[in-house]
């Protein structure tokens, strides 16, 4: 077996990952990333559109090798075809740029790179080192050599699965309403408007979640959609849904499909604690997604972003691997919990919501001037546009 040594292991190399391994190193850290798959970002798991306020939290300038397309809003149509009309910066952190999202993770591996981190491809971790109660980095497997590598921070960013978290001892474990099950068609002849995502909400669309259509070009779209799992039950899989909206589309049953791809995401609160000692989970192995929209990417990287910063301050000595890891949960609940744990009491509130209702609430909202796109700023346009609806959500008012 073969013996690394470093500050920081990072095993994944998704956005939450690569961006800790980036601002890691950067900071002064020496550290590797491990990516189980042949190369960083494939293949694509999400529909592949975030919003410009990413870039700017962590630092990355616009690169038309992974921008496919930017886009001026959103609309959000409802089951009976009304539709809310938003500006890209009311639209939320799905919306801005489509991206290609194979070259963009494989970007932000690559400037984790030049900052000095490490990269390990191929390479899958095994499970975690334990010793004395501490976790001190973890075994891996690449191309059937066997490796220790010890780390003073292990850094879990392997997705939904988070296999690394639950060994480690959070509490990951997912009831069925909290978990969103997506699939997503790249299609090729597509007719529809190249300057705005749409979504698609209501029961008879996409049993607790939505379907979007998000354009790559003029005619080449993104065409996927998420159903809640408690509904799988019920007959609810997002392919029969998705097939259903698509064949009822003049300007989509005639495209297309040039690649599918699919999984899980958590729609869930995250655990009280995301940390233990010697160990850190990002991204939604840290269930730091979005319970509203099922988006991630944005989360993850920033709180990648205060991981990386709070572990190049354990390399530099001025905090120990302890005190680097309360930091770390102290920055990233700052910056994100509030807005996770209303979001996702709203969509708890939804998944009860007939298509009457939802057909209530895009009226409601669409009569009102919005300051932004929050639940907070929704909830208020439905309690004035339709008071009794707004009943439903008075908890949190």
């Amino acid at each position: 077996m073969k013996r690394l040594k470093y500050d920081v292991v990072v095993v994944g190399g998704g956005p939450a990952g690569t961006t800790v391994a980036r601002y890691a190193a950067k900071n002064g850290a020496k550290v590797l990333l491990l990516e189980k798959r042949q190369e960083v970002g494939s293949p694509v798991r999400c529909g592949e559109g975030i919003s410009k306020k990413i870039l700017q939290k962590i630092e990355l300038e616009p690169d038309g090798g992974w921008i496919a397309n930017e886009v001026a809003g959103a609309k959000i149509i409802s089951p009976k075809g009304s539709v809310l009309e938003l500006s890209e910066d009311l639209a939320g952190n799905e919306t801005g740029y489509i991206i290609r999202r194979d070259i963009f993770d494989k970007h932000l591996a690559k400037l984790a790179a030049t900052e000095g981190a490490d990269i390990m491809v191929k390479t899958t971790a095994t499970g975690l080192i334990k010793e004395g109660g501490k976790i001190r980095g973890v075994f891996a497997r690449q191309l059937g050599q066997e490796y220790r590598i010890e780390a003073d921070v292990t850094v879990a960013a392997d997705g939904f699965e988070a296999r690394l978290s639950r060994e480690a001892g959070l509490k990951t474990f997912l009831k069925l309403r909290d978990v969103d099950i997506c699939i997503q068609y790249e299609m090729v002849g597509v007719k529809t408007d190249p300057l705005f995502t749409e979504f698609y909400i209501g029961q008879s669309y996409a049993p607790g979640g939505y379907v979007w259509i998000f354009p790559k070009s003029e005619n080449v779209a993104n065409v996927g959609i998420g159903v809640n799992l408690m509904f799988s039950k019920e007959g609810a899989t997002p392919k029969r849904y998705l097939d259903k909206f698509i064949a009822s589309r003049d300007d989509l049953k005639r495209a297309k499909i040039v690649e599918i791809n699919g999984g899980a995401v958590s729609v869930s609160m995250p655990p009280e604690v995301v940390t233990k000692e010697g160990f850190a989970a990002v991204g939604d192995s840290a269930r730091m997604i979005d319970a509203l929209t099922g988006g991630g990417v944005m989360n993850g990287a920033v709180a990648g972003k205060e991981l990386g910063e709070a572990l190049g301050k354990m390399a530099q000595e001025k905090l120990t691997p302890n005190e680097a890891l309360k930091e770390y949960e102290k920055n990233w609940r700052r910056r994100l919990e509030v807005t996770l744990a209303r979001n996702y009491l709203a969509k708890e509130r939804l998944l009860e919501l007939t298509d009457e209702e939802m057909n209530d609430i895009i009226e409601a909202v669409g009569s009102i001037k919005l300051e932004g796109l929050s639940t907070a700023a929704i909830l208020k346009a439905v309690k004035e546009a339709r008071p009794s609806l707004a009943e439903k959500f008075a908890d949190f008012l």
